[in-house]
């Protein structure tokens, strides 16, 4: 069945339909990635997304256990070449198949490096996926000028509190970084089973976490907590934790009106507080540093940062359309701590007065590099009072 994907400034792209036949408008990003593509599609950051992947071959090694979340968050899928064949010993069923049950419409033949440089040239911009061959073209150019991604930070978070390791939130995709739940007898890296409460307990704000943020802190010997995105500052405190993470997640964090406020209550209350993505802006708004939406973003497994305390460069991974703006870092209050080596936006900030460290990459890879995994264990020391 024929697809189209129709840009707000008019180019339209036809290709063949893949997944669910539905027609959908989102914001159209790219993602740079040669693998990983099972997390992209569960990374709830991508959430108000159509995704476009550069790589020219998607899906040859079919679906495996690698969600970060328990479904699929994105828009849209817009690929070059679907695999029809997939290989792979952990293969458990094929890309088309995992887009038709998740109902997540996509186009695949068409050129998406073309594609690609136009949302650089341009910038991200608004589109449509429909197999509707009749499509008035000026009829649809309003719709897609009107919409906005909304507020997505809602959609996708959990809707209580709850441990990782209950037993009714275990999934056959999260493995937890080794450990897994004690109620199913898994043991942990070092052959010791994970056991609730023997080390530090983290508050993991959920602004659309991904899965490998509580595997990190669990294979640390942490005890997670996660807690919906608006939460009060006051619930989460009166749990006592050791330390609190803020999340990665999807959207523009000045809607965030709400969350701000509740997360500057957290600063001010002098916890260790470790922030990844959204949540490392989210800390900036509430410190009085400014954001903005950038060209086309950031997503991918290949973004180099350089720590500007020691000067080594580290390969991250990313996945995020908006960024802190460092003219408007207080120097009283924060300092960079790590700075994109491609275009020199801002990718961290070492606060002065609190224990607080963010970063805009992912420590947490999945899919990317794991250079920067480190920064857990700083986190670890931290609420040690190590560091």
């Amino acid at each position: 069945m024929k697809a189209f994907l129709i840009l707000e400034d008019g180019t339209v792209f036809t290709g063949k339909s893949i997944g669910s036949t539905r027609e959908v408008i989102s914001e159209i990003v790219f993602n740079t990635s040669m693998t990983g593509y099972l997390e992209v599609l569960t990374d709830p950051s991508y959430a108000g997304q159509a995704v476009t992947m550069t790589y020219p071959l998607i899906g040859n090694y079919g679906v495996t256990d690698d969600y970060e979340s328990a479904r699929s968050w994105v828009d849209g899928y817009i690929v070059r070449e679907l695999s029809r064949i997939p290989s792979n010993f952990r293969c458990q069923g094929s890309l088309e198949d995992f887009l038709i049950r998740q109902d997540i419409p996509g186009i695949c033949g068409i050129d998406t490096r073309a594609l690609t440089k136009i949302l650089r040239e341009k910038g991200t911009m608004n589109g449509m996926i429909t197999t509707n061959e009749d499509f008035k073209i000026d009829e649809v150019i309003p719709k897609l000028k009107a919409y906005e991604v909304g507020d997505v930070v809602t959609r996708v978070t959990c809707k209580e509190k709850y441990r990782p390791t209950d037993p009714v939130l275990q999934s056959p995709y999260l493995h937890l970084g080794g450990y897994q739940s004690e109620i199913l007898g898994y043991e942990g890296r070092e052959g010791e089973p994970y056991r609730p409460g023997r080390g530090l307990s983290v508050a993991l704000l959920d602004f659309g976490a991904k899965r490998n943020i509580a595997r990190e802190l669990i294979s640390r010997g942490c005890e997670v907590t996660v807690y919906p995105a608006h939460t009060s500052a006051e619930e989460i405190l009166a749990s006592h934790p050791d330390g609190i993470m803020l999340s990665n997640g999807p959207g523009d964090p000045k809607t965030c009106t709400d969350i701000i406020a509740n997360v500057k209550k957290l600063y001010d209350s002098g916890l260790p507080i470790f922030a990844i993505c959204l949540g490392h802006q989210l800390m900036a708004l509430a410190t009085g540093v400014d954001t903005y939406k950038m060209k086309y973003g950031h997503r991918g497994g290949n973004h180099p940062v350089r720590d500007e305390e020691t000067g080594r460069v580290y390969i991250s991974s990313q996945n995020h359309g908006y960024a802190v703006d460092p003219k408007t870092i207080n120097p009283e209050i924060a300092v960079p701590a790590f700075t994109n080596v491609n275009d020199s936006t801002n990718e961290g900030l070492r606060y002065l007065q609190k224990p607080v460290y963010t970063v805009q990459f992912h420590p947490e890879a999945c899919p990317g590099p794991q250079d920067s995994g480190f920064l857990f264990d700083r986190f670890i020391k931290m609420m040690r009072g190590e560091q």
